[in-house]
């Protein structure tokens, strides 16, 4: 049996991660067959987001305006800027209530974003904190933005990283144990 429409719905489905296509079938049959008004409501997020969701012109975070809610806020302290991988991970720093500062997307390290980056740290960036995915190759992309920022005499930190609370020590990887040693703080 053929069913083109109900085959490209679980493709679609299928084609979000960590979805496979078990998942996907079941996912097309529940709504489907099973909860229909669902199925339209998901339909209509979707659409609507697509329409409305773009990159914030300012950090390259999420945003339905051209600059997003934490550029704007007046209460964010200006002087520390985050930069992160994605725009992902401001949801997940913002979702924890951990960081007050701003935010910027380094999403590649062609001259464009460099410059966008020199522009907001013109301001009153004073401490710039990486919060990149602990690896060899964004030890050497914090090396390069490093460089590339240092007319403008700033702190640079990065988020620490070590053993995550409640894994037993034969489990963390061995980079991640010996920064945990080397970077150890006093009690």
């Amino acid at each position: 049996m053929k069913l083109e429409k109900f085959d490209a719905l679980v493709e679609a489905l299928g084609s979000l991660p960590s979805v496979g296509k078990k998942s996907a079938q079941r996912f097309a049959y529940h709504l489907i067959l099973n909860d229909t008004l669902n199925a339209m409501k998901i339909s209509h997020a979707i659409k609507n987001a697509v329409r409305s969701i773009r990159s914030c012109d300012k950090c390259g975070g999420i945003s339905e305006h051209e600059i997003c809610d934490i550029c704007l806020d007046d209460r964010r302290d200006k002087s520390k800027l985050c930069i992160t991988e994605n725009p992902k991970d401001i949801f997940v720093l913002e979702e924890n209530n951990i960081y007050n500062g701003v935010y910027f997307v380094l999403n590649s390290l062609e001259d464009e974003c460099m410059s966008k980056l020199k522009k907001i740290i013109d301001s009153d960036i004073k401490e710039v904190i990486f919060a990149l995915t602990p690896s060899l190759a964004n030890d050497g992309v914090i090396l390069f933005v490093e460089d590339k920022l240092k007319e403008f005499n700033l702190k640079f930190t990065k988020i620490a990283q070590g053993v995550p609370t409640g894994v037993h020590l034969e489990n963390v990887d061995m980079l991640s144990l010996s920064k945990a040693i080397n970077l150890r703080t006093k009690i």
